[in-house]
């Protein structure tokens, strides 16, 4: 048999942490890591597999023989098994080989803590490290100021596979990427990105939420390295960085984490509890403390290693219900009789706990589509702990409402006002998300009514009413421009659209709104307070307008926000105001060089005339469809 060196990067204290499920930092000790012992370079592996009766390092090194290389397991029976094998190198190609006291089963594993894969549809780990010199210590140290709650929050969602590729079809790599998404981005005005998820996945008609390869960003677009410096650049560039977590299921492939040393190691034992029915994929065994300690670590791991700013948490919902997608029979009740998952809670508190005492400026945000209460709450104030949580109801109800033709819209009317009743018992952001244009949903200009320019002025109205309205803001790529076709993963956007001047004028409608958004504080400073928001008249159903304030911690910063929902003009339509302080338009989807009509006045004098409970009011024109925002 081949050498392996005894040896540990263990501590007895690391391993107390470790069964404790308290041991935040496991990437620094199990996985694979580049080590030179007494003058021999070599690699040690240490892998978590308690249901094992031999664990063997198989790869390139050793021709896939399992009699080559066998890790020795720990005396303290935490289930680790670990070792040092000299002469293993960077690029070392690698699984673990286990055989299991369990009726003699024989799996052959990736590295659950690989910091790089094998290029898809290979599966088999890289032995790697990612040395990496940043450049971004002037967003880092100011960090916490750009990504706090009275900021602006515009951020651009984004699958690398698909948002630009070569003329080939090929992907651009993570190293194109940090020039053209991060130039893009910037001219845009966005404030963030959000990357769906770029760990390791196998199939890609999953999108990336079917994760292999927790720790090691995906090989399709390059090496880890190539990673860290497109989150480098967009950093200098003064964009955050969003990544979507998928802390909620797994799949059943034969490489991953699934019956990992023959035992349900990672995910829940009962069916009722560990499989997902709409994604035919394994649940989390969140009551394992080895679990919550491999996935916490996995949290930090992006945050520390990546210099991540945020966390996306998908499909949370699926996590806290018991009965999520599931038949009466087909699921057990908690303690207490009820549906919520207890541990999946606990999970969740104790994850955004440690995330938010690690790093300074940091948000987690859930992707939770029911009424639960207090997602965005803190856990000392009995809540989840997430620093904001997606509007599905908003962006539900939103859609439902611009998809109906003009005429019908005074019926509906509330349908667009309801979301001011709920609007901040949460910290909200409003999600047009990648759900919104795919599976014959259609794409957003599409879902507008109308003839081709009412389309295009329906969506302009659509996102202006979105960035006057609370919250932060969340857009998928292609969007922006006004895209046709529905999302497709296998292709680039269509951005010879952008060569059409309605498609333009959309374009040019966002980056407006971007700066906007930044650029007047009534918009952000109060975005997740009641305080930041008052209807001046959400009544005028009949010519189907809204009209109200947004306001930030100085009044005189207060905005007026007028919104015309249907295709009629509006010729000296009065609206209340508390001053008689002349305003000045700082914003009109109808303006031409969007391809609107042109029509709206720039300033506006009040007069000392009572309307809306307000001692003055102006009168102006409220073109067809539109947004217009004064100060």
């Amino acid at each position: 048999m081949a050498e392996v060196i005894t040896h540990s990067l263990f501590t007895d204290f690391d391993i107390n942490l470790f069964k404790g499920g308290k041991h935040y930092r496991l990437y620094e000790k199990l996985g694979s890591h580049l080590l030179e012992i007494d003058g021999v370079k070599g690699t040690y592996f240490a892998v978590w597999a308690p249901t094992a009766k031999a664990v063997a390092v198989v790869g390139d090194f050793n021709f896939w023989n399992d009699k080559e290389h066998q890790l020795n397991v720990r005396w303290d029976s935490s289930g680790i098994w670990e070792g040092f094998i000299p002469g293993v190198a960077k690029g070392a190609i690698y699984k673990y080989k286990i055989q299991s006291n369990n009726d003699g089963i024989v799996t052959e594993k990736a590295d659950p803590f690989a910091r790089f894969c094998e290029h898809p549809p290979k599966t088999a780990s890289v032995v790697w490290d990612a040395p990496y010199k940043w450049n971004d210590k002037s967003w880092m140290d100011t960090r916490a100021n750009h990504n706090a709650l009275d900021k602006p929050y515009s951020v651009y969602e984004v699958h690398l596979g698909s948002w630009k590729r070569k003329m080939n079809n090929d992907f651009l790599s993570y190293v194109e990427l940090a020039d053209e998404l991060v130039t893009y981005v910037s001219d845009m005005g966005f404030t963030h990105v959000e990357f769906m998820p770029i760990m390791e996945y196998p199939y890609d008609p999953s999108w990336g939420y079917q994760l292999t390869g927790y720790f090691a960003p995906t090989a399709r677009f390059g090496k880890p390295e190539g990673f860290k410096l497109l989150v480098d650049k967009l950093h200098q560039a003064g964009i955050g960085v969003i990544l979507d977590w998928v802390p909620s299921h797994f799949p059943e492939d034969a490489h991953g984490l699934g019956f990992f040393d023959g035992s349900h190691l990672y995910e829940h034992p009962d069916r009722r509890r560990g499989y997902h029915p709409d994604w035919k994929s394994l649940i989390f065994n969140y009551g394992r403390n080895e679990v919550r300690a491999f996935l916490i670590s996995n949290a930090i791991f992006w945050l520390d290693q990546y210099h991540v700013d945020g966390l996306r948490v998908d499909a949370v919902a699926s996590m806290l219900y018991l009965d999520y997608s599931r038949e009466d029979g087909e699921w057990e009740p908690n303690m207490y009789g009820n549906n919520e998952n207890l541990e999946a809670m606990s999970f969740i508190r104790e994850m955004n706990q440690e995330v938010y005492a690690s790093f300074e400026g940091v948000q987690t945000i859930a992707e939770e589509s029911t009424a639960f209460s207090g997602v965005s709450k803190p856990v000392h104030f009995g809540g989840l702990g997430f620093g904001m949580k997606w509007m599905m109801g908003w962006m539900h109800d939103t859609l439902e409402f611009f998809k109906k033709e003009p005429i019908y819209r005074k019926h509906h009317q509330n349908d667009i006002t309801f979301s001011m009743t709920y609007a901040f018992t949460e910290n909200f952001m409003l999600p047009f998300s990648h759900d919104e244009v795919v599976y014959g949903k259609q794409s957003l200009v599409y879902r507008m009514p109308g003839d081709e320019w009412q389309r295009f002025a329906n969506l302009r109205l659509l996102f202006g009413y979105m960035f006057t309205h609370p919250g932060a803001n969340l857009i998928f790529m292609g969007g922006e421009f006004g895209q046709t076709s529905e999302w497709n993963f296998q292709q680039s956007l269509d951005w010879h659209l952008t060569e059409y001047d309605f498609h333009l004028g959309i374009q040019k409608v966002i980056k407006d709104l971007n700066t906007v958004y930044k650029d007047y504080p009534a918009l952000h400073e109060k975005q997740f307070s009641n305080e930041g928001f008052e209807w001046i008249d959400y009544g005028d159903s009949e010519n189907s307008v809204l009209t109200y304030l947004r306001k930030g911690h100085d009044s005189k910063d207060d905005l007026v926000i007028v919104c015309n929902l249907t295709p009629v003009p509006r010729e000296n339509y009065a609206i209340g105001v508390s001053k008689s302080t002349q305003l000045k338009q700082v914003f009109n989807s109808d303006d031409t060089k969007y391809g609107g009509s042109g029509l709206g006045k720039k300033t506006v004098k009040p007069v000392k005339k009572e309307m809306h409970g307000r001692a003055y009011s102006f009168k102006t024109i409220l073109p067809p469809l539109s947004v217009q925002i004064f100060k």
